[in-house]
């Protein structure tokens, strides 16, 4: 029976795969012309979704981006159904009426993702106080990206996380690029992770790239997290290897730098250590092609799903009241309250 070590490095390279061809496989539908509006990927990051998702139970909380396609599946996300929204089907996670960047499920911790830069740092910053108050034990993260370091949320949640001791983990990711600008053009720091030293917030900057590297400074943070020491800021460098959404044309960055970076592409990485641990070749192959058949068969579900009617437009927009209760009612009780 294959060791412990072996058995869990092939699992984060599953899931690794897994990302990888659910991102290719919605680039295939959109450029078909199937989807609406366009898709922003994180191929090239897989490490850190996976990394930081695989240290967290079911019970905690992540808060993502309008990148957030890999940190929904890394925390349990079904990509049927994520596929479903983003057909516009009433089989997705919103019933076909947020689309790519605003996937939720509760029942996995997905506190949701959030085409608004920085704006679901304070509301991971919210899970970790409900957690506090309820002493369940369960810690929250925030994905985002290094453009978000502009965005006052971003300080205000590291003020609030420290000062009130709250079990979160900030988690960037460093892709070099905010949108079509480079980190140098928009960061007056050396590092994201100078960002959580004057709050008193154990930072750090950490190879993005590699498995084994996320896994560990995440393990670390989230141990502090649980044992009530606070809030952790974990800075990984990583690189986009896709454009900032499907289309962009990519001339402000070079054909070099990113010839340097798929060569430290983290799937790569981990296949080169999967071969250090005995594991076959053909095994690993194996495991790629296994994953792109899931997201296939994925696919055709969700083309098969019903489109969502334009009577659900007005569904969930407004809270629910009790039969014969007039919101003029409500307010007036709230009032007398």
């Amino acid at each position: 029976m294959a060791s412990t070590e072996v058995q869990r490095a092939l699992h984060l390279h599953r899931q690794m795969e897994r990302v990888r061809a659910f991102e290719l496989a919605a680039a295939k539908v959109l450029a078909a012309g199937e989807l609406s509006g366009t898709l922003h990927l994180s191929v090239g990051q897989e490490a850190v979704a996976v990394g930081v998702c695989s240290e967290l139970e079911l019970t905690d909380s992540v808060t993502t981006t309008h990148r957030g396609h890999g940190h929904c599946l890394a925390k349990g996300a079904d990509p049927g159904r994520m596929l479903a929204e983003l057909f516009g089907s009433s089989a997705g996670y919103c019933k076909g009426r947020s689309g790519s960047m605003h996937i939720a499920d509760t029942s996995v911790g997905i506190v949701g993702a959030n085409a608004i830069v920085g704006a679901g740092i304070p509301i991971a910053v919210g899970a970790a106080l409900s957690s506090q108050i309820r002493q369940d034990g369960s810690v929250a993260v925030t994905f985002f990206g290094e453009g978000a370091t502009g965005e006052g949320s971003l300080h205000e949640s590291l003020n609030l996380a420290a000062l009130w001791k709250l079990p979160v983990i900030f988690v960037c990711e460093n892709n070099q690029y905010a949108e079509l600008s480079h980190i140098s053009d928009v960061l007056a720091a050396r590092h994201v992770s100078d960002l959580g030293k004057p709050f008193g917030i154990p930072s750090v900057t950490a190879d993005g790239n590699d498995i084994d590297v996320v896994t560990s400074e995440t393990r670390a943070a989230v141990t502090r997290a649980r044992a009530g020491e606070g809030p952790t800021l974990l800075e990984f460098e990583t690189y986009r290897q896709s454009g900032h959404y499907e289309g962009d044309a990519q001339r402000y960055r070079s054909k070099e730098e990113r010839v340097r970076w798929l060569e430290r592409d983290p799937i790569l990485n981990s296949r080169v250590r999967l071969m250090g641990l005995g594991i076959e070749q053909s095994e690993i192959d194996e495991i790629a092609v296994v994953a792109r058949t899931e997201m296939q068969d994925a696919v055709s579900w969700a083309r098969q799903q019903p489109k969502a009617g334009v009577e659900s437009i007005y569904e969930d927009v407004y809270a629910d009241f009790p039969v014969g209760l007039r919101w003029s009612d409500s307010s007036k009780a709230a009032n007398r309250g």
